[in-house]
Parts: C-alpha cells; sequence; structure tokens
C-alpha cells in the first residue's frame, strides 16, 4: 500500500510540474516603433521580461555585461530579465528601431531554441524583411479596439518561429528536451482518444524504440506509464467537477471505450474502484 502511494504520489507531482513547466503561455508586454534623435539612450536599468529591439534604420551600441556591441540596420538585440542594460543612438546616424517585449512560462524556452541568451544577444536574420513586417504588423494590431491580444500574439509567435526557423543550434539535450516537450503536450491534446506511443513517436518523426528510451531518461517513466497515469488524473478531475457524468462516460472521456478496462486501471493506481473514489470525494 505504501509503495501504491508513494508511486502515485510521484506521479501526480510529476504530471503537475510537467503541466507547469509546459504551460503554453507567452503574451505580449508592450511593443512600439521608435526614431531616436542623436545619442538618445535608456538605462541603465533592469527588466522583468524579455525584450527585443530589432533596427530597421541607422545604428548605436548596446552595453551588456561589460561588452559593447554595435548595432546596425537589419540587426536586432535581445536583452533578458534581470540583466543591466544601457544603449545609445549613433550620433550622426542615430537608429530606428521597433520593439517588443513579452514573457511567459514559455518565453525562456523559444528564447533558447533561437540560441540566444546574456551571452549572445545578437540577432542577425537572414529574412529580415520578414521580420521587420512581423513586428511592425503586430504594433499596429496593438492599436486594435477588438481582438488586439489575439492578432498580438499572432504576430509574436510569427516573429519568434521565423528566429527559431533560421537558427543554427544543431540537435543537441536542449532538442531532446523539445521532443518531450512535444510528447507532452500530444498527451495533453489526444489523450482522450486511441492513441498509442507509435502515434506519439510519429508525430515527432522518431523511432518509436527511440522516443521510448528517451522519454524515460528524461522524465524516469515510460510514455505508456505517463499516459495511463495522466488519463487517470483526468478522470479524477472529472469526477470532482462533473457530478453528472457516470463511471463509462467518464471512462470514454479520458480515452478508454471500456469502462471495465478504465475501472481496473484506476483500482490499480489509486488503490480503488472509480465508485469508491467519488463516494470519498463526496464526503
Amino acid at each position: 500500500m505504501s509503495a501504491k502511494f508513494t508511486q502515485e504520489q510521484f506521479m501526480e507531482e510529476l504530471i503537475l510540474e510537467i503541466n507547469t513547466k509546459y504551460d503554453s503561455n507567452i503574451y505580449v508586454y508592450h511593443c512600439g516603433w521608435e526614431k531616436c534623435k542623436p545619442k538618445h539612450s535608456y538605462g541603465p536599468t533592469v527588466r522583468d521580461h524579455f525584450l527585443i529591439h530589432f533596427v530597421i534604420d541607422g545604428q548605436g551600441k548596446f552595453y551588456l555585461k561589460d561588452k559593447v556591441y554595435e548595432i546596425k540596420k537589419n540587426e536586432g538585440f535581445l536583452i533578458c530579465p534581470d540583466d543591466i542594460t544601457y544603449y545609445e543612438a549613433d550620433e550622426e546616424n542615430p537608429w530606428n528601431y521597433l520593439w517588443v517585449g513579452f514573457n511567459g512560462i514559455k518565453a525562456p524556452q523559444y528564447i533558447k531554441q533561437i540560441g540566444l541568451d546574456s551571452d549572445n544577444p545578437i540577432i542577425k536574420p537572414k529574412d529580415s524583411e520578414f521580420i521587420i513586417d512581423c513586428l511592425k504588423k503586430l504594433t499596429e494590431s496593438s492599436k486594435l479596439s477588438r481582438g488586439r491580444e489575439v492578432r498580438m500574439l499572432g504576430y509574436l509567435y510569427l516573429f519568434l518561429s521565423k528566429l527559431i526557423e533560421e537558427s543554427n543550434l544543431k540537435d543537441n539535450l536542449h532538442y531532446k528536451d523539445e521532443y518531450i516537450l512535444k510528447a507532452v503536450e500530444y498527451i495533453e491534446m489526444n489523450y482522450s482518444r486511441n492513441i498509442t506511443i507509435k502515434n506519439m513517436a510519429d508525430h515527432l518523426g522518431l523511432n518509436r524504440s527511440y522516443f521510448s528510451s528517451l522519454f524515460k531518461k528524461t522524465l524516469n517513466v515510460s510514455p505508456q506509464k505517463f499516459l495511463i497515469h495522466y488519463r487517470i488524473s483526468k478522470g479524477c478531475e472529472l469526477m470532482k467537477h462533473h457530478k453528472n457524468l457516470n463511471i463509462g462516460d467518464i471512462a470514454r472521456s479520458i480515452g478508454y471505450s471500456d469502462p471495465l478496462v478504465f475501472s481496473k486501471t484506476f483500482k490499480s493506481i489509486k488503490g480503488c474502484s472509480p465508485s469508491d473514489y467519488r463516494i470519498e470525494l463526496d464526503k
């Protein structure tokens, strides 16, 4: 009983951690377009979010960690949360730049995929025209009276996806983590369907055996076991919040066509039947 309880606790905590870690939430803080005067400067200052400036004309200097970066047209720079930064427009050819500030649980992950950090903050995209167009439209969207946040978020995703697409990062541990992220997201979106480990591997473009090994090595649990525990956790949520659903309804809602299989699986994990679990909830 103790071993079951310990394993159940581990899986519940793991699922909670995964859901928190891989929350898809990302949002725009602010954005704008500024044509600076000669020697116009900002800082030293610290931000609590990510901020990207992209120069569309002119030039200037960006100061970070005792380094000075000269930024010119079709280049940009990243400011990370908690970094102390200072930047200044050139005296003779001051820069004209677009900027966007953003944050969210997924923001650090996207920045890593681009290959940027405090030690490598400079952006030199191949398709600067696309980048500029995204930032211009993002800024224009901030003036909408309806649908503003959704439109801005759409252009932010396009902007970041283009930078990720152009990044030169090789397949390393970070990208292996990316595979796990995508696998977890796939489970979150498809756990109610009749999915298999092969479906997950195919979705990621990986060999089934390699995917299973990578998943277990990263999360210390097999993908099949994670899927089962994820479904049962969702079943518990349904029993808690939807009293009108019977056990068969709940089973179908989380991917079990046979209520008996669901009940047997539920008992093996929770130590009691779904019906007894529901009775305990009502006490």
